[in-house]
């Protein structure tokens, strides 16, 4: 079973040729492979798992921005090595769209409006990290490279 969840059959796909090099690292030939799916899939399936995992860890080791972004509501996480930090803003306007451009543009004219609440907090990690992380990401947030919390951050100040 993977810590995470598995890779797609196009992640997979696309990653062909890591996995080649991971199957190699486990000294499995591309013959034994198709021998192990055949005969014993149990098997083959944690090899799956067990490559997923890897590629999961080396993402989530890389990600230090998350955003999860809806129509009313921005959440924008920054992942430090003690805690996670969050801005959330949320609009109270709803004509407003911040899933759109003009919603944005919309946003910065008004950030510091009576039609946005700001909260900020800093959250301890579990005793899992990556897990952490992971988690926002199944519950729809996205990895980025942290444009909009370092703008809004420099703007709350």
């Amino acid at each position: 079973m993977t810590k995470y969840s598995r890779l797609t059959k196009e992640q997979f796909e696309e990653l062909q040729e890591e996995f080649i090099h991971f199957l190699a690292t486990q000294t499995i030939t591309s013959n034994e492979w198709n021998q192990l799916k055949e005969e014993q899939p149990e098997v083959a399936e944690q090899e799956l798992d067990v490559f997923s995992d890897l590629i999961w860890e080396g993402v989530l080791n890389k990600t230090e921005y998350l955003e999860n972004i809806s129509r009313d509501h921005l959440n924008l996480f920054k992942t430090g090595d003690e805690f996670m930090s969050l801005i959330v803003i949320k609009i109270l306007d709803p004509s407003v769209d911040v899933t759109q451009e003009s919603g944005l543009n919309w946003l910065k004219e008004h950030i510091l409006s009576d039609h946005v609440e700001i909260f900020t907090a800093n959250k301890n990690y579990s005793a899992d990290r990556n897990l952490d992380k992971f988690n926002l990401i199944k519950q729809g947030a996205v990895i980025s490279e942290g444009d909009f919390f370092r703008s809004f951050s420099k703007l709350i100040g």
